[in-house]
This record gives structure tokens, C-alpha cells and sequence, in this order.
């Protein structure tokens, strides 16, 4: 599972190579980010590991391939399913005002 650093660095790759047709540079990245660029590279090397990103000649982010640019439904956390209780309907102070 991905932390949502990690997620928001997939989202701007995938985001600004969709819109600017080129990958954003570590400075754009720790820009984007608000990040260091140690933390930029540790969430980089975590996709990389994590097979959402290959990125073999790690000399420039243009040589980033993109191998999915979603968190896998299998990973993402499970909302707990609380039982629905019934509402009230609010319509009475329309309807008998």
C-alpha cells in the first residue's frame, strides 16, 4: 500500500506527462511536492520497487516509464462498512409549516 506521499508523487508524474508531455525534473518535483529531494528520491525508489514505475538510468526523471498510474484496488485501504441507519425525513417542516 501505498503512503499518500508516494501516491501524490505518482499522481503529479502521471498527471504532468499527461498534460506537458514530459516527466517533471527532482526540482519540480520537490516544488510540486513540498518536499526535500532525499524524500522525492525515497518515494521514487519505492515505486520503482513497487513495479507503479521503471526508471532504470536514474540520471534524469525523462527516462521514467510509467507502469500503472493508479494504486492497485488490492492495496488501497478498505473503508470499514458501518450499517446505514434510517433518516429522518426533514420534509415535515416543508409540507406542515
Amino acid at each position: 500500500m501505498l503512503t499518500d506521499y508516494q501516491r501524490k508523487v505518482l499522481r503529479i508524474l502521471y498527471n504532468y506527462k499527461s498534460g506537458r508531455r514530459r516527466f517533471p525534473t527532482i526540482h519540480e518535483l520537490t516544488i510540486k511536492t513540498g518536499k526535500h529531494k532525499a524524500d522525492v528520491l525515497v518515494a521514487l525508489d519505492i515505486l520503482v520497487s513497487a513495479n507503479y514505475i521503471h526508471w532504470e538510468n536514474k540520471s534524469d526523471t525523462a527516462n521514467i516509464v510509467i507502469l500503472e498510474g493508479w494504486e492497485r484496488e488490492s492495496e488501497k485501504p478498505q473503508l470499514s462498512k458501518a450499517p446505514k441507519t434510517i433518516k429522518p425525513n426533514n420534509t415535515d417542516y416543508w409540507t406542515q409549516y
